[in-house]
């Protein structure tokens, strides 16, 4: 496929109707993807890793992740198309470098899925017992919400979120106000007693709680003015995420002194100080929103995304149902449920845990992540402050890139799967080229 038909292609694409998805319920999926389960164990992580200095490490990220939102959101801005990063990639470097993006993102999911499901599971287990049966049934309830929700259409699943959100935010605020009167300023010294360089490895724990600014894209024309309203949900999201997270990590520094760094489940610990009450089920109420929120951000975008790679040659046209602004992709969304659910079960019977899901998971998004804002760079107006903020998200991901380390090898699969596709399916390819050129 050349490059000029793939960017009729995607240009088409991009003018299909606006779907209906307003400013708020854009902005809570955002939240939803990006505010995931970290923020319940992370700051205790950071806290052992670094101390007090562990602050520095969380305003170095919320600070780095707003050049990466507005890139993203930029792009989404200009095509807004269910292909996400893969239309921006593939109007950037072509059909083949787009497919690997999409093959990259889209079956990452099924893979974060089930590990998100697992990690509240366990929490859920721990408050009621059960052990392994509790966590995999938890999981699969996880899984079937969310798969319900989609299944009615992103109008449904953004309504959702946006309650989801809401009940978030209002128990993380409950849980920093609440425990505020208890915040001792000398919890702070010494500030950093594993030395400074310790932000260092914190800042690294830290970064996947900030992975998501990327998933959003993939709906980008399911809002009533793209345009207008993808950019205000990013910014909203980005001040929200952004005081959330320093918030909760600089109240579980000074209200839980050096216990902070070896607290389980400090969320719980502050709304227990707070306004009392059991922690572990507090615990497995904050972690069952969290993920829930998470997968449902990301089951909306990857089933738009889904249906885009059909609609574009990269999957089986099979997989192109519901590509267009307000049709709902319910094959693409089966195959991702399917996957996720068989993924869980694996796990649970090899009794590995979530770790393996999870590293797999971000080795994909950074690989994402360094071709979008690669795509970026070359598709944003030279000189604009979109394209500076390009440029600073690259250097970001270059980064992130070398602390992924050999987990770049699973997508380095997912790409040669991608072309060998293209390779076998170049008929098909061809072919939706041309379809799409002619509509």
């Amino acid at each position: 496929m050349s490059n000029r038909s793939s960017n009729r292609s995607v240009a088409n694409a991009s003018h299909s109707p606006h779907g209906t998805l307003t400013v708020l319920q854009g902005a809570a999926l955002y939240v939803g993807a990006v505010l995931g389960t970290g923020v319940i164990a992370l700051p205790a992580l950071a806290a052992n890793v670094a101390g007090p200095a562990s602050l520095l490490a969380w305003l170095g990220l919320v600070v780095l992740s707003a050049p990466l939102a507005a890139t993203f959101a930029a792009l989404g801005a200009r095509y807004p198309d269910a292909g996400g990063v893969a239309t921006y990639v593939r109007r950037a470097f072509g059909a083949r470098a787009s497919a690997i993006v999409g093959w990259c993102f889209y079956f990452a999911v099924p893979a974060g899925a089930p590990a998100a499901a697992i990690f509240a599971g366990a929490y859920v287990a721990e408050a009621i017992g059960g052990g392994e049966q509790t966590v995999l049934l938890t999981g699969v309830a996880l899984l079937a919400i969310v798969t319900a929700a989609n299944a009615f259409g992103v109008t449904i699943s953004g309504r959702m979120q946006l309650g989801l959100s809401t009940v978030l935010v209002a128990l993380l605020v409950t849980a920093v106000a609440a425990s505020a009167p208890h915040a001792h300023a000398s919890n702070l010294h010494p500030f950093a007693p594993h030395g400074w360089l310790a932000v260092v490895p914190a800042a690294a724990l830290l970064v996947w709680s900030f992975a998501g600014w990327e998933a959003i894209t993939h709906l980008a024309g399911e809002f009533k003015h793209p345009s207008r309203d993808l950019p205000r949900a990013s910014a909203i999201a980005v001040i929200v995420v952004g005081a959330l997270y320093l918030a909760v990590a600089l109240v579980s520094v000074l209200v839980l002194g050096p216990g902070a760094g070896r607290s389980s489940a400090p969320l719980a610990e502050l709304l227990v100080l707070g306004i009392g009450g059991n922690v572990r089920v507090l615990a497995a109420g904050a972690a069952l929103l969290l993920t829930l929120g998470t997968m449902n951000a990301y089951f909306a975008g990857a089933a738009k995304l889904g249906a885009a790679l059909g609609r574009d040659g990269a999957l089986p046209s099979w997989f192109a149902a519901g590509s267009l602004a307000g049709d709902v992709p319910r094959r693409s969304l089966a195959v991702i449920s399917v996957l996720a659910a068989l993924g869980m079960i694996a796990v649970t019977a090899a009794g590995v845990g979530p770790k393996p899901l999870v590293l797999l998971t971000t080795g994909s998004f950074v690989t994402v992540y360094a071709l979008g804002c690669a795509a970026a760079l070359r598709l944003l107006p030279r000189g604009t402050a979109a394209h500076r903020c390009a440029q600073v998200a690259l250097v970001c991901v270059v980064a992130l890139c070398a602390a992924t380390g050999w987990f770049l090898l699973w997508p380095l699969v997912m790409s040669g799967c991608a072309l060998l596709y293209l390779r076998l399916n170049r008929d098909r390819a061809r072919q939706a080229a041309v379809h799409c050129d002619v509509s």
